[in-house]
């Protein structure tokens, strides 16, 4: 059930649209973006993987800050941002699920926002095991959809033969557009650090959570770089770039179908995008709370429900106030930038925790210099962010 929970927060609604970008990037090379953002991604992964052992606590970012530098008051900031980061993100998808629902039919953009958000409140509020089970279900169906699209375009693509067609040659110009790519295809792998906000609820948790995190950036980057390949071999990489819906496009090219299905599959991974993030900005808040960094009234679990009803509402209030006022593209900006402040702290909390000594035996812990990179991949990863922004 973690694992359907990790993949939902990570192959969510963004590869149907970011796949395009990248291989506008990286050209008939956009399956080495994906393999070299998941390399970037695994340093940081790596040392969610051992925190997650080390301090198996909701707000688990939060936790690691202030064991690692012992400020209680940096802790704070970095449990906020994230909360608000996962606002943020919800509030992207709310946003987008309202586009995709305009394709159908006509729809009134506010009451619509509204309706999808405090619908999504309900289902996080009802309880963990009802809104993991949501998760998995929906988690199921957008896979299946790029499982869907691989399979039937796998014989269109002629694999076998055209692989050499994937194989970059030793070019400055290539190995930079490829570099440029894994940039973009880097945030397609955000969303597992959702996971270590619901370890509380975990069994087993020092064992069971670390495993889930590194199996589901496994299985992401192989759906991705396979989703990769088929692409960039039905579809010329500069049609995909332009257009706003690549995979619909590979989808019709390869059957000579419309692409209905993985229009509503993009929809559902849109509302499983955001139930996600409103489980996880609550389950933050909650922790804060326990922690006496906020008033303890974001602490109250209902008995009913075992859940953080009044973190949850306050999450849900704050993801539709964002959707409605904010456009997408500055949303998406906005979760990145702040999902990277917070790689960058809880890299460096592990780094400063190895350095104090060893971790508890038995559980699970990388290579000194894993928080190191991670650290230093986070923080270029800003810059480029930042450079970007003021670029435009």
């Amino acid at each position: 059930m973690l694992v359907l929970y990790g993949l939902g927060t990570i192959v969510g609604a963004g590869i149907y649209a970011l796949v395009g970008e990248v291989a506008g990037r990286a050209g008939m090379y956009a399956p080495f973006g994906f393999l070299m953002a998941s390399a970037l991604a695994a340093t940081t992964v790596l040392s969610f993987a051992e925190l997650s052992a080390r301090l198996p606590l909701s707000a688990g970012e939060a936790a690691y800050v202030h064991e690692g530098f012992g400020v209680a008051s940096l802790a704070t900031f970095v449990g906020l941002v994230v909360a608000t980061a996962g606002c943020v993100s919800a509030a992207t998808v709310a946003n987008g699920f309202v586009g995709y629902l305009a394709e159908l039919a006509t729809v009134p953009r506010a009451p619509v926002i509204i309706g999808f958000t405090a619908t999504l409140g309900l289902v996080a509020a009802w309880g963990i095991r009802e809104s993991a089970a949501a998760v998995a279900i929906m988690t199921l169906a957008e896979v299946a959809g790029l499982v869907l699209l691989i399979a039937v375009a796998w014989p269109t693509a002629d694999v076998g033969a055209r692989a050499a067609e994937l194989l970059p040659p030793l070019s400055v110009d290539v190995w930079t557009g490829i570099s440029a790519a894994s940039l973009l295809a880097f945030f397609a792998f955000l969303g597992f650090e959702d996971m270590v906000n619901v370890a509380e609820e975990v069994r087993d948790v020092t064992r069971t959570l670390p495993l889930a995190i590194v199996i589901v950036l496994v299985l992401s980057t192989a759906l991705y770089v396979a989703l990769a390949t088929v692409v960039v071999l039905v579809v010329e990489p500069s049609e995909l770039a332009a257009t706003d819906a690549p995979l619909a496009l590979v989808y019709e090219r390869a059957t000579g179908s419309p692409a209905h299905v993985l229009s509503i599959i993009s929809m559902l991974a849109m509302v499983n995008g955001a139930l996600v993030q409103i489980v996880m900005a609550a389950r933050v808040l909650y922790g804060l709370a326990r922690q006496g960094s906020l008033p303890a009234i974001f602490a109250r679990v209902e008995a009913a429900t075992r859940t953080p009803a009044v973190a949850t509402a306050v999450a849900t209030a704050t993801v539709t106030v964002l959707a409605l006022a904010f456009p997408l593209a500055l949303l998406a900006q906005g979760t990145s930038m702040l999902m990277l402040v917070s790689f960058s702290l809880v890299n460096l909390s592990l780094v400063r925790m190895k350095r104090r000594g060893p971790p508890p035996e038995g559980i699970w812990r990388v290579p000194a210099p894993v928080p190191m990179v991670g650290f230093v991949v986070s923080v270029a990863f800003f810059g480029y962010g930042m450079w970007d922004l003021l670029s435009r």
